[in-house]
């Protein structure tokens, strides 16, 4: 029997397969098709992504804990698990209902972090600590930057430049490139269904997307 991508990837095998098959279940999907869904793996998974940060934390820096607190925060909030798990396109591999699909689950933060909880759960109950730590230390530790950066939501500020002047928007897929676990998006942003305002490329949807309305806005020089 072939291993999972996500097994591969991590160098982990399941014992039980179907705990992570349960991680990859939203209860979108189950509402729809029946069977288990990740809600009490994210819930197992939440604390254990908390455990491994402070860990983490407590040994490689000096502050003092209101500090140690206030970086665990950053780190373990919804925006930076979403982005921890775009990384390694965990989102690719979510079993989403037919409504939340079509209205763009997949790439919503709060969707992506409980499956990112979800999957560290479902780790610990088939593997323990010790491959749940190889998952953040992968993952997490060396793109830890990315929780202490101030970040400008470029497709919020297209989005309401564009609403003020009542005109349409939207996102198309162009390409997809690179490898599995390793991918590059190119997205663009239209406007009034035929008038390409920018292009940008990223490691996910949301990346790309940003980079887009980024360039988009550059055009159009708003500030």
């Amino acid at each position: 029997m072939s291993r999972h991508p996500l097994e591969e990837y991590f160098d982990i095998t399941f014992n039980d397969i179907n705990l992570l098959e349960t991680a990859l279940t939203h209860s979108s999907y189950s509402n729809e098709f029946g069977g288990k869904n990740n809600e009490r793996l994210e819930f197992v998974g939440d604390a254990v992504v908390d455990l491994l940060i402070g860990e983490y934390l407590f040994k490689n820096t000096p502050e003092k804990e209101g500090a140690l607190t206030k970086k665990r925060a950053n780190i373990v909030c919804e925006k930076s698990l979403s982005y921890y798990a775009s990384l390694f396109h965990l989102e690719d591999y979510l079993k989403l209902g037919k409504g939340e699909e079509k209205t763009g689950g997949r790439e919503m933060d709060s969707i992506k972090c409980d499956l990112f909880e979800a999957f560290i759960g479902a780790i610990f109950i088939d593997q323990g600590l010790d491959s749940c730590r190889k998952v953040i230390n992968k993952i997490i530790i060396p793109n830890l930057d990315y929780a202490f950066k101030e970040t400008i939501d470029y497709k919020t500020m297209l989005q309401e430049y564009v609403q003020a002047e009542k005109r349409m928007l939207k996102y198309e897929l162009v390409k997809v490139e690179g490898k599995p676990h390793d991918r590059v998006f190119t997205f663009k942003v239209i406007m009034d269904d035929d008038i390409v305002l920018g292009v940008g490329k990223g490691k996910s949807h949301l990346e790309a997307e940003m980079a887009a309305a980024k360039e988009a806005l550059s055009k159009l020089a708003v500030k």
